[in-house]
């Protein structure tokens, strides 16, 4: 790399960088530059978020490579440092980059942040509906047959609808494309939005109040004036989507309202709100033209939520990956497909009403003959699939209760609450281990005579059922296509990479007659698991420019970028051409904070393993657990705040049992629980008194939470937490991994080095500072480099010098030297 300075220097928010922090930017630039990706490991005082940010904003402004930047990060937290790191480097810029912050809708939507919408529907699909009522309630095909009926003049006087709506807002970004063609009636949407301000003023109900702003509308959805709908009813509708469409589908919001040109949701909800324009439609213009958007992997990897992102991710997009040891396990979640029975129902109730129509009168069926045939689909094979999803539905229900006949005893005898578990139930559909079909595609095949073409038309005829239940007036809100297109994956996709299985969710609905008394305590779903996501990552990333993958904890970096799929980006294309590589580099930086502020354990007692341990129940004392306990008692007695992570909540719960009767400081369990519960357990330790925080290593508290200053000094994590090596989903993936990487690496690459990154993202909350003290503990000899079975090859560099060996009975004493040091 060349000495020469690259010119990133005016767009670094502070004086100068940390030591490294100059180095990651500059490499970044390089790698970048040349449509490539950097792997990039930084502890905690390495400024990741500043480097990647700093590096992005030189490339987005001195090179015409990128028009924008996308970042994703899964952690809350994590999003609001990157917007305030942005904003920092804002406020040395004359031209500043516009950059907004998304959250979900049910975070935006008013109604359903006030709990306006009724209990027994989600925000999403209450926000579904009405976003759908007002559409049909302002298209323009019907403006002027009403205008006609009312009497109303074309060319009505506009409503002006800022109006007692707060202030004149900064900007007006404009949403509407010129080349598009425009459905809505400006005019109608204008109508419908004033209307619900008028009945406000005319004192009919009390103003709707959230995120400290006050709506222009009630608290509950106003139903639309009569005139506007041919029917006796009055559908509800929503104001604030009306007022959207009357600004023709541009926000009130600009970017000049934000902190420094950064619109967060603290900036842009309350401003929508009071302007009366729905904020998830003016996040979704924003989007479209900020320099910086900040979101979530759904955005980038989730095609149920990417429709929000699509139009702005492209090749000469920027991506930011944060978080991005947490890659595999979220994406592979992402990447899985689902399909209920519920929506199976569905579908077969929409082609159904398809075949109603066709059998109510002899004309109707050569009608929609006629209709079918201009999608090339005949009419037996609409026939054909609504006989198969009634015979799908028919073969999960059956295939689930005998399932849990034979798993549960007494299943039969009536009292189903005792018996099945509150939690979800997987029942493979094949051998995990194998790669065999699954059940399900043995039946369609070999008993229903359902083949690969057959299920290759199920979208196709979805598709074309939809389309002429809408020429036909049909208002509803089909799943054929959705469920059709799935279904074909089904059939094609690899049985090593995606395990097949049903899973059993509990339930709180009650069938007043159910077929089966499990439909009275579970929803099933056919899931379809993405056992080893790397070539579906591949993809996605081959999509953009180049970008930044970062984390705390992404050695051993030649391991992640085999399993993340950048391994195959930098060796090949989705098309196979080798010419079209693209480049991968990697950068790895040591903890910069003083070594002398920091002690780091590896205490030496037997293996934390379930074989040795035996159950965690208050009668168990044998040797392990009693050797345990005596270690989590010597380090809980210890100086200041200690955190304890053990490999599952049920060893958390059995830990904190035992220290409350031998500590005198308070011991507080964190289960898993709400995140309000969560929130409440921080606070409590986070208080005035020392305490002991005892959790699961693979839970909220070990991760992506800043214990600054003064509250923590002490963590603990107790064996290698590995997931349940037991379930279905985890030996599937396994066998994936074997298939991928080599069977001797099958173990390594998908349980144990995720394990260990987690515990190193544990021992990470513990110094956060330069200026701050701490112990860092790895308890069991497996981190010891020459013990059977080790992890140490696992850890960073710098961490396998630093942690040395100590046996239990010098705890006290070396805390006691440890404190008495730096307390001075």
């Amino acid at each position: 790399m060349s000495n020469e300075s690259p010119g990133w220097e005016r767009f670094f928010g502070f004086e100068s960088p940390y030591e490294n922090q100059a180095d990651a930017i500059e490499a970044a630039i390089e790698t970048v530059e040349a449509e490539g990706y950097l792997a990039m490991e930084g502890p905690c005082g390495t400024g990741k978020t500043m480097a990647a940010l700093t590096a992005a904003a030189y490339l987005l402004q001195e090179t015409d490579r990128f028009e924008n930047v996308v970042v994703a990060t899964p952690v809350k937290q994590q999003r609001q440092q990157f917007i305030e790191d942005l904003r920092t480097i804002n406020h040395g810029l004359d031209d500043p980059l516009s950059g907004v912050g998304l959250v979900g809708k049910a975070d935006l939507c008013p109604y359903g942040r006030e709990d306006s919408f009724p209990a027994d529907t989600s925000v999403q699909s209450r926000c579904e509906e009405l976003r759908e009522t007002t559409a049909d309630l302002v298209r323009a095909e019907d403006s002027d047959d009403r205008r006609a009926h009312t009497g109303e003049s074309a060319a009505a006087e506009p409503v002006d609808l800022d109006r007692e709506a707060g202030p004149e807002p900064a900007a007006v970004i404009e949403g509407v494309d010129d080349e598009a063609e425009q459905w809505w009636d400006t005019e109608l949407a204008r109508e419908l939005a004033d209307t619900a301000r008028q009945d406000l003023r005319a004192g009919d109900g009390d103003p709707l109040e959230t995120a400290g702003a006050t709506a222009p509308y009630g608290t509950a959805q106003p139903a639309a004036p009569a005139d506007f709908t041919d029917s006796e009813s009055t559908p509800l509708y929503c104001p604030f989507e009306a007022d959207w469409y009357a600004r023709d589908t541009g926000s009130p919001v600009g970017f000049e309202q934000g902190t420094d040109h950064v619109l967060s949701t603290r900036e842009f909800l309350p401003a929508a709100v009071e302007a009366g324009t729905c904020p998830h439609r003016v996040m979704s213009v924003l989007l479209e033209d900020a320099d910086v958007v900040v979101g979530n992997y759904n955005h980038l990897f989730d095609s149920q939520t990417r429709h929000l992102t699509e139009s702005i991710l492209d090749e000469r997009t920027l991506v930011i990956v944060d978080e991005a040891h947490r890659l595999e396990e979220r994406v592979r979640d992402l990447l899985s497909d689902t399909v209920g029975r519920v929506t199976l129902k569905q579908a077969q109730q929409d082609v159904g009403t398809l075949l109603e129509r066709a059998h109510q009168h002899a004309d109707n069926k050569e009608l929609i003959e006629s209709k079918l045939a201009d999608h090339d689909v005949p009419y037996e094979a609409v026939e054909r699939a609504h006989q198969f999803y009634g015979e799908a539905i028919d073969w999960l229900d059956e295939r689930v209760e005998a399932a849990l006949r034979e798993r549960f005893d007494g299943y039969g005898t009536g009292f189903i609450n005792e018996v099945l578990p509150d939690e979800q139930v997987e029942l493979e559909l094949r051998d995990p281990k194998s790669d065999e079909r699954d059940a399900f595609t043995e039946w369609a095949e070999d008993r229903a005579g359902y083949d690969g073409g057959f299920f290759r038309t199920l979208g196709t005829v979805g598709s074309a059922v939809e389309d002429v239940l809408s020429q036909m007036g049909v208002n509803r809100d089909c799943v054929c296509t959705a469920t059709g297109v799935l279904f074909n994956r089904w059939w094609h996709r690899d049985h090593t990479e995606f395990f097949r299985e049903i899973t059993l969710e509990p339930s709180e609905s009650e069938y007043r007659e159910p077929d089966y008394p499990w439909q009275n305590a579970y929803n099933a779903s056919l899931v379809m698991y993405n056992c080893i996501p790397s070539e579906q990552v591949r993809e996605i990333l081959g999509e953009f420019g180049g970008g930044i993958l970062m984390s705390a904890t992404l050695e051993p970096i030649p391991i992640f970028e085999a399993v993340s799929g950048l391994e195959s980006l930098s060796t090949r294309t989705a098309t196979g051409d080798e010419g079209a590589k693209r480049r991968v580099d990697r950068r790895s930086y040591d903890l910069q904070f003083p070594e002398s502020n920091r002690e780091s354990w590896v205490v030496d007692v037997m293996p934390f393993t379930a074989r040795n341990r035996g159950p965690p129940t208050p009668d168990n004392h044998n040797e392990t657990r009693e050797r345990y306990a005596y270690v989590a008692r010597e380090i809980a007695r210890s100086h200041g705040n200690i955190l304890l992570a053990y490999p599952n909540y049920a060893e958390a719960e059995w830990a904190a049992g035992r220290l409350q009767e031998s500590v005198d400081k308070p011991v507080v369990l964190d289960r898993s629980s709400s995140h309000e519960e969560t929130q409440r357990l921080k606070s409590a330790f986070f208080g005035d008194e020392h305490s002991v925080l005892v959790t699961s290593t693979r839970g909220t508290l070990t991760e992506g939470v800043d214990y600054a200053g003064e509250k923590l000094h002490t963590c603990a994590v107790f064996g290698v937490p590995l997931v349940n090596i037991g379930s279905p989903r985890v030996q599937a993936v396994r066998h994936a991994y074997g298939d991928r990487f080599g069977a001797d690496n099958a173990f390594t690459y998908a349980l144990t080095i995720p394990a260990v990154r987690q515990v190193r993202q544990a021992i990470g909350r513990v110094l956060r500072g330069p200026d701050e003290c701490g112990v860092r503990l790895l308890v069991g000899e497996r981190y010891l480099p020459d013990r059977p079975r080790s992890v140490a090859p696992f850890l960073a560099a710098q961490e396998q010098r630093e942690f040395s060996r100590l046996t239990p009975e010098f705890l006290g004493s070396q805390f006691a030297d440890f404190w008495s040091t730096t307390r001075r």
